[in-house]
């Protein structure tokens, strides 16, 4: 099966994308910028250093595992469909979730859209969380990661069928230690990194 491994330059997402390898599918890796370097003064300038720098751990990863890495850049979707919102919800004395936001409208939509446009069979991430198909309801269902303490399910509770049909989560019955340690033993970058929220 031929698919896009999402890769946001960190551990989960490069042993997610390593997993599927092993097992001889035929991946490319996908990042996403978010954030335009050229738009931004201050500490956002900053934050968007950080990005370039994550997509090129991303695509060393690529590099290392042998698949092709390609950069979308989603940066005007993420203002208007994460931020703006973000800042909108903030202001009206609401707390927003704009992680939600940002699996639904870029993570999942984008590279879904991605996925049909290549005539891919599926979508990776490195998500903490799990896909099954349940016979008995014939439906697709989103189940929490064996790892209660990673469990990230409710960033994704958007995804309606057919992205769940179209979606893999290597890392749903892995522990993080299990996934750093893997990282280590592949020597995959990051294998060390502090956790990142």
């Amino acid at each position: 099966m031929k698919g896009l491994a999402a890769l946001s330059g960190g551990v989960d997402s490069a042993v997610a994308t390593a997993l599927l390898c092993e097992e001889g599918h035929g991946l490319t890796g996908v990042t996403m910028r978010l954030l335009d370097a050229s738009l931004l003064g201050g500490p956002q300038a900053v934050q968007a250093c950080a990005m370039e720098a994550a997509i090129e751990g991303a695509r060393a990863s690529c590099q290392q595992l042998g698949i092709p890495h390609l950069t979308l850049d989603l940066a005007a979707q993420f203002r208007s469909c994460v931020v703006e919102p973000f800042c909108r919800a903030y202001l009206e004395g609401r707390t927003p979730n704009p992680c939600i936001e940002c699996n639904r409208h870029l993570k999942i939509a984008e590279l879904q859209r991605l996925r049909r446009q290549r005539e891919l069979d599926f979508v990776a991430t490195g998500h903490y969380a799990r896909v099954r198909f349940d016979q008995p309801t014939g439906r697709w269902q989103l189940l929490r990661a064996a790892d209660k303490a990673k469990d990230q399910s409710y960033v994704l509770y958007r995804a309606g069928q057919d992205d769940l049909a179209h979606l893999r989560l290597p890392l749903g019955n892995l522990a993080k230690g299990d996934v750093r340690a893997l990282a280590a033993e592949l020597g995959l970058p990051g294998a060390d990194a502090p956790e990142s929220q």
